[in-house]
């Protein structure tokens, strides 16, 4: 059985990851208006990442008989001057998930829930997954994006990332 500590946890990463969304928006926003589409579409695949992440933690709470408690998203409020500061806060962001990820799954441990804890198995996959993402994008960046030639390309490469539906089965 689901306790409520694991629930309320789980409840408050539906929420994270919302805002996750929400802060990747304000990314492919801030990329759109430079003109580079493939970066803008790089961050509208994780907008679309982040919400399904929201949305299978929602289900796994009503499948248990939990209702999900929506909170107000916080505006995103970090300064985006250069054109590598989304990259860098993404990767800082991917790794406060990753503890919150981590976090979930220890009361979860704790509470000896080993359905919680296999249901989190993989989002603790997908955030080392998530967190090379957002690393290769730096490194990538700090190659090749310096000079016009190097940043088209990346931006053309990012035009053609598309989104997959997540299946945690």
């Amino acid at each position: 059985m689901l306790s409520k500590k694991v629930a309320d946890l789980l409840n408050n990463q539906v929420n994270k990851e919302l805002y996750s969304a929400y802060l990747y928006l304000d990314f492919e926003n801030y990329y759109h208006d430079k003109s580079l589409e493939g970066f803008a579409n790089w961050y509208h695949v994780q907008v679309q990442e982040e919400i399904a992440h929201a949305q299978l933690m929602m289900q796994y709470l009503q499948d248990n008989d939990y209702s999900v408690v929506l909170e107000a998203i916080n505006k995103p409020n970090i300064p985006l001057n250069e054109l590598s500061d989304p990259l860098k806060a993404g990767l800082k962001h991917e790794q406060y998930v990753t503890e919150l990820i981590h976090t979930c799954y220890a009361a979860a441990y704790e509470e000896k829930d080993f359905r919680t804890m296999q249901f989190l198995d993989w989002f603790v996959k997908e955030q080392g997954e998530e967190e090379k993402n957002a690393s290769d994008l730096i490194s990538r960046f700090e190659l090749f994006g310096h000079d016009a030639k190097g940043l088209y390309d990346l931006d053309a490469e990012y035009k053609t990332r598309t989104y997959i539906a997540p299946s945690i089965l």
